[in-house]
């Protein structure tokens, strides 16, 4: 039996069968993993929210306030932490595009006062080495227990009272950028409950 003759209606044929397959492959697999994808990202959630909040006995989660704003994209989430009755924090996921490589997006957690608890970053695509040690607990210790009206949320390079990475200024600016952004969304939301 010859080799079959090579037509361009074989070749045809051949790519549309493989692109199908391919095709239903990835929406099977798609549908397969969309759950346990769902529960990571929630698990992370409740991690940062752990983590960036003094002791609570609320579910934060279930609580959430989506507060549309015109400096970020999509709704900003609002989380109110309490113990008992008592209001104990909000933690706010506050981001900004302007990272090295796009978006930063964090989780700041902020106790009655408007002081920062503590910040927890959940997405970023920064440089190895660089602009990934913003995760690091050196660089997030600068900004508990500041109050973002009387602390700079600006490099000191550019006059403010944040210590910028080495080497990750960039990343440093649209750090401070989306924390700002968190404060200024939770004050907002304090003096506009209704929205």
């Amino acid at each position: 039996m010859g080799k079959k003759k090579s037509t361009f209606l074989n070749m045809t044929l051949t790519l549309l069968i493989t692109t199908v397959v391919a095709g239903v492959s990835l929406g099977f697999i798609n549908d397969i993993t969309k759950g346990p994808k769902a529960k990571a990202k929630l698990e992370q959630k409740i991690n940062a929210l752990r983590s960036v909040l003094p002791e609570f006995n609320n579910n934060p989660v279930d609580e959430v306030l989506l507060v549309k704003t015109k400096v970020a994209r999509d709704s900003v989430e609002l989380y109110p932490a309490f113990k008992d009755s008592t209001r104990v924090g909000t933690a706010v996921v506050g981001s900004s595009e302007k990272g090295y490589s796009g978006l930063i997006k964090i989780m700041v957690g902020f106790n009655p006062d408007g002081s920062i608890n503590n910040i927890e970053v959940l997405e970023q695509k920064e440089t190895p080495g660089l602009g990934t040690k913003m995760k690091e607990d050196k660089f997030i210790r600068q900004f508990r227990g500041k109050h973002p009206s009387t602390f700079s949320l600006e490099v000191k390079k550019d006059k403010g009272d944040v210590d910028a990475l080495t080497g990750a200024t960039i990343t440093t600016r649209a750090f401070n950028e989306a924390t700002q952004m968190a404060y200024d969304v939770m004050i907002e939301q304090q003096k506009n409950p209704e929205n």
